[in-house]
C-alpha cells in the first residue's frame, strides 16, 4: 500500500427534511448573495426549487441563478457562471442537482478567483492549487461522488475535449444527501449513475498496487451494495432505503476511500470521455459499455486473479477454476448492466466505428493509459476494445 493522506472535510447532511431548518444557517456562514446553479428543470417539477427558493426568500438572500447545465456540463456554461458570480459579488454557490452540476460549480468556483479562462483553469493542469468559492451541494441524483470529492469534468465540444481537474479549494463545504429528492430520478439515469458508481469502484479495484486489503474490501461491499439496491430502485422508484443505499454508496465510491493508497490511471474512463466529447452520451452508459469488453480484453495469466477474486466475492460465483470464473464474473458484470436496460452496444447509442481512430489517439493522449494503468493500452488496444462493443458479446 502507498503512502496517502485522507482528508475529506466536506459537512456531509445526510437524510430526509433536513433543508427546511438547515440550509440558511449553512449559507449564513459564507454570505448573504448566492448562485444557485441548476440543470434542466427537474427540481421544478418536483417542487426541490420552489422550497429552495422559498427558504433563501425568507433569510432575505440575493439569488442569481444560472439553470441549464448540461448532462457533460460545457465550458461556455461555466464561463457564464464565472461572469454572473463577478457581476453579482456571489458569496457562496449553492449546486441543486446531480453530478454535472456540482462540476460545473466546482469549476465556477476555482474560475472566480482565477486571471486565466476557465477553459485554461482545466486544460492547463490536473490540479486545481487556488483559491475558490465556497460551495453548498443538494444531491438530486446518486452517480459521480462529486457532492464529496475535489474532482470535475468538463466537455468543450468546440475541441472535442471531455477534461477532468480537481484541487481542495474545490471540495464542497456542506452536501445535503437526502435519498427522497432522487425518487423521481427516472430509470434509465437511475440506472446509469448506479453504472457510474459501479465504474468508480471497478477503476480503483483493478489496479496495480498490491496489499490493499481494507480498500478492495471495502470496494467489494460497496459493488455489493449497488447490485442489490439499484434493482428495487428501479422496481420501487421510491424505496428509501434502496435510494439511501445508492446514494450513500456514491459518495464513498469517490471520496478517496477505496482509492487513497492505490496508484496507477483509471482504463475505462479515458476511454469513455472520448465517447462523450464526441457524442455527448450519458457518462454511465458510455462506462456500462465499455467496462466488460475492457475486463475481457486485459484478462489474461497475469491478471486472472483478481478477476476470479471479483467473481467470488462480489458475484458469488463458486466456480474454482479461476480463468472460469473471471469469464463468469465478466459476464454477470454485462447481464447486470443489460437487466437494467442499459444499451449495451455502441450502436444502440448512436455511435459506429467512423471516429474509434481518433478517438483512441485522444483516449491515449489526453492520460497515461499506455503506462500506468492496470493492464497499459496502446492506441491499437483502445480502437479494438471500441470494436468489441459493436455487438452483443458473450463471454463465456
Amino acid at each position: 500500500m502507498d503512502n496517502f493522506r485522507f482528508y475529506v472535510p466536506t459537512d456531509i447532511r445526510f437524510g430526509k427534511d433536513r433543508l427546511a431548518t438547515e440550509l440558511t444557517d449553512v449559507l449564513d456562514v459564507y454570505g448573504k448573495n448566492v448562485l444557485l446553479v441548476y440543470g434542466g428543470g427537474s427540481i421544478k417539477k418536483n417542487g426541490l426549487y420552489d422550497q429552495v427558493i422559498d427558504l433563501l426568500e425568507k433569510n432575505q438572500n440575493k439569488v442569481v441563478e444560472l439553470s441549464g447545465v448540461e448532462p457533460n456540463p460545457r465550458i461556455e456554461t461555466v464561463r457564464r457562471g464565472v461572469a454572473l458570480c463577478r457581476e453579482n459579488e456571489i458569496d457562496v454557490i449553492l449546486a441543486v442537482g446531480g453530478g454535472s452540476t456540482i462540476d460545473c460549480s466546482k469549476v465556477i468556483a476555482a474560475g472566480f478567483y482565477s486571471d486565466e479562462d476557465p477553459w485554461e483553469v482545466i486544460a492547463g493542469r490536473k490540479g486545481f492549487q487556488g483559491a475558490a468559492l465556497p460551495i453548498v451541494t443538494i444531491l438530486t441524483l446518486a452517480a459521480t461522488g462529486s457532492e464529496m470529492n475535489i474532482g470535475a469534468v468538463i466537455t468543450n465540444l468546440a475541441t472535442n475535449q471531455k477534461l477532468g481537474v480537481g484541487g481542495p479549494a474545490m471540495m464542497p463545504k456542506v452536501s445535503f444527501l437526502d435519498p427522497t429528492t432522487t425518487f423521481t430520478v427516472p430509470a434509465y439515469q437511475t440506472a446509469a449513475g448506479s453504472a457510474d458508481i459501479l465504474s468508480h469502484l471497478f477503476e480503483s479495484y483493478f489496479n496495480i498496487t498490491e496489499g490493499t486489503d481494507v480498500q478492495d474490501f471495502v470496494s467489494e461491499g460497496l459493488m455489493r451494495a449497488v447490485i442489490k439496491n439499484c434493482p428495487i430502485a428501479l422496481e420501487t422508484p421510491d424505496n428509501y432505503d434502496a435510494r439511501a443505499n445508492l446514494m450513500w454508496s456514491s459518495s464513498l465510491a469517490l471520496n478517496g476511500l477505496t482509492r487513497n493508497g492505490k496508484h496507477g490511471v483509471w482504463s475505462c474512463h479515458a476511454m469513455e470521455h472520448e465517447l462523450s466529447a464526441f457524442y455527448d452520451i450519458t457518462h454511465g452508459i458510455g462506462l456500462a459499455i465499455l467496462t466488460p469488453r475492457w475486463m475481457n480484453y486485459v484478462l489474461s495469466e497475469q491478471t486472472v486473479a483478481r478477476f476470479a477474486q471479483f467473481a467470488h466475492n462480489v458475484w458469488g460465483i463458486t466456480e474454482e477454476d479461476p480463468m472460469l470464473a473471471a469469464k463468469k464474473g465478466i459476464q454477470a458484470t454485462y447481464d447486470f448492466f443489460k437487466a437494467c436496460d442499459i444499451p449495451m452496444t455502441l450502436p444502440a447509442v448512436g455511435i459506429d466505428e467512423e471516429k474509434f481512430g481518433e478517438m483512441a489517439k485522444q483516449a491515449v493522449a489526453h492520460s497515461t493509459i499506455k503506462t500506468d494503468a492496470f493492464v497499459p493500452l496502446t492506441e491499437s488496444d483502445v480502437e479494438a476494445i471500441y470494436r468489441e462493443c459493436l455487438t452483443e458479446t458473450n463471454f463465456v
